[in-house]
């Protein structure tokens, strides 16, 4: 094992990163807790017509109220009428315009994996952005699910607060008016705000044809072949090299803040267009765990009790920062065959890293990103060492629930609390309660189902690809490595996080069905039983506070529930990390 510390300047990052993250946490909660409430504030005065001109326009009464079968409903046919739309539309790109490059349209299996990507928030990438994409297709299509992904996440998890806080209620909210708000109030005017920002850094922002410009040298280019034999790149002298632009700021600021991850380029944020320099990095960086961390503070305001909001809040933070360390600590070790060769490696293991970043804001994001659901990387993953490169993979397998994706990782994180309460009122022989609500046999099925879902779909997902030719295939590398880009995909898709660890030729029919079907299984699999468990709290009375209730703000349920999330984590998934990046490490210690 090789691990160093970081030095002071890395010291500084890491702690100025999460002082400015926490001191954001209670204004932004606050105020989202009174755009779901639909008490008035700022925007409700400015936009307020917006929200209202969609009601009248779409028919929806707001006040409307529906039980957590319609609330499915709705989020369920939403999502598939929206999946289709952004079939079509990348299946005719070509035809629609504000395509200046004449991208042709996607094949039918590119097509279903990238909707179905970016409709389930994982914005997984079988594809590169500038090669592949019009403007029309970024924009109308990949950039618009990144808003209606986002705010669907957070309307469930709204859904499930108020059965937490309701009584004797037979409905939970109104999808429609929770969803708009989220777009309207809150991810509207914070991609404003960070489009600006990063755009005052030196991102993109443009609808102008990519640039070209007449290289010094001409490039002899080698025919290139996929897996599958299809010629790719045909054999070439190249005089010419294409820079890609395009209108890349407004995409990137909903891509970090929504927790969605796709970039507009294919190297998603090591692109200097879509990330130049260290304060863009910081800032894409704080976005990726922004709202996740803010809607902890709105789960405690919305239910009375913002001590709750703290422990979860708490829970999340304490379970990152282990392994957050121990990412930076393994890449500052550097690479352990270059120290007999005498190779100097002070800035740690700088392979598949950008230079103006370094190995700890590398490490840094890496764990925020798989933290939360959001995939996007400023440094390749697959470079890193084995141990830096398990940490985001195992926080993939908690279950996207350490921070995890907007709205989607707070509702993972209750259902663990509530499988926490109920481990707990086992242990002292009673009836296990959660902000008053009494945690029964239906609860727990739910809660249950919601836990096993991701891991069925990673682990008989991977076991099936590296069986079937079509699978082995398309892994380049052999041994651990190969087993690892694997289990990372499927981890990936299974848990709607949708960041790659590269050296995985993914873009072929079986991938692009196989990690599809992984993607909606993961998204859908959950928000269902998370509703059903929202309806049925709802439906319930609260039973006052007793000296048998277990007290769930404290240290010691804090404890309980990190213990939980690690205890699933680990017994589900080490045996396929051993025969991965841990297998991995010993060979490249030897």
């Amino acid at each position: 094992m090789n691990l160093a510390y970081p030095d002071l300047n890395g010291w500084l990052q890491i702690l100025l990163y999460f002082v400015v993250l926490l001191a954001l946490v209670k204004p932004l909660g606050l105020f989202m807790a009174k755009v779901y409430s639909g008490e008035k504030h700022f925007f409700s005065v400015l936009l307020g017509w917006l929200e209202r001109c969609f009601y009248k326009i779409s028919g929806i009464d707001a006040k409307a109220e529906m039980n957590w079968k319609q609330y499915s409903g709705a989020v369920m046919g939403f999502s598939l009428l929206s999946m289709i739309g952004l079939y079509a539309l990348l299946r005719m790109q070509a035809w629609l315009g504000l395509n200046p490059m004449a991208q042709p349209n996607l094949t039918p299996d590119l097509a279903f994996n990238t909707a179905a990507s970016f409709t389930t928030n994982t914005n997984w990438q079988s594809y590169g952005g500038e090669s592949t994409m019009s403007y029309a297709s970024q924009m109308a299509g990949l950039a618009v699910h990144n808003f209606f992904s986002a705010a669907t996440g957070m309307a469930v998890l709204v859904a499930l607060i108020r059965g937490f806080a309701r009584k004797n209620s037979s409905t939970i909210g109104n999808f429609w008016t929770d969803m708009t708000r989220g777009i309207v109030y809150i991810l509207l005017p914070l991609c404003l705000l960070w489009t600006v920002l990063l755009a005052s850094q030196g991102v993109v922002q443009t609808f102008s044809a990519y640039a070209t410009a007449t290289l010094m040298e001409s490039q002899q280019v080698a025919e290139q072949k996929d897996a599958t034999g299809t010629i790719t790149q045909k054999a070439a002298i190249v005089t010419e090299q294409s820079i890609a632009v395009g209108p890349v700021a407004s995409q990137i600021a909903i891509k970090q803040l929504g927790t969605n991850g796709g970039g507009f380029f294919n190297v998603n944020s090591a692109h200097p267009f879509e990330n130049p320099t260290p304060l863009s990095n910081f800032l894409e960086m704080l976005a990726i765990l922004l709202i996740p961390a803010a809607l902890c503070y709105t789960f405690g305001v919305m239910v009375s009790d913002t001590r709750q909001g703290w422990a979860l809040l708490a829970a999340m933070t304490l379970l990152l920062l282990p392994f957050l360390l121990f990412c930076v600590c393994a890449e500052q070790g550097g690479n352990p065959k270059f120290i007999p060769l005498g190779i100097e490696q002070s800035a740690g293991n700088m392979e598949g890293k950008e230079q103006r970043f370094g190995s700890v804001n590398s490490a840094l994001w890496a764990s925020a990103t798989t933290a939360a659901s959001n995939g996007s990387v400023n440094a390749m993953h697959d470079s890193f060492t084995p141990l830096g490169g398990l940490v985001p993979l195992i926080l993939i397998q908690f279950g996207e629930v350490i921070f995890g994706g907007i709205g989607s990782g707070l509702y993972g994180m209750l259902v663990f609390v509530i499988i926490s309460v109920f481990i707990a009122g086992l242990m002292v022989g009673r009836t296990p309660e959660y902000l008053g609500k009494k945690i029964h046999a239906f609860e727990m099925k739910m809660a249950s189902i919601a836990i096993l879902v991701t891991p069925i779909i990673v682990l008989v997902g991977t076991a099936i690809a590296v069986m079937v030719a079509a699978g082995k295939a398309g892994v380049f590398n052999t041994g651990p490595q190969g087993f690892s880009e694997v289990l990372y995909a499927f981890s990936s898709a299974g848990n709607n996080n949708g960041s790659a660890f590269a050296g995985l030729s993914a873009n072929t029919p079986f991938y692009n069905i196989a990690l599809g079907i992984a993607m909606l299984l993961g998204r859908f699999c959950i928000i269902v039983p998370v509703l059903a468990i929202a309806g049925s709290l709802a439906a319930k009375k609260t039973v006052p506070v007793s000296a048998g209730t277990l007290p769930t703000h404290t240290p010691l349920f804090v404890a309980i529930l990190m213990g939980i999330v690690v205890l699933v984590g680990v017994l589900t998934y080490v045996p396929a990390l051993a025969l991965g990046p841990i297998a991995e490490h010993f060979n490249l210690m030897k």
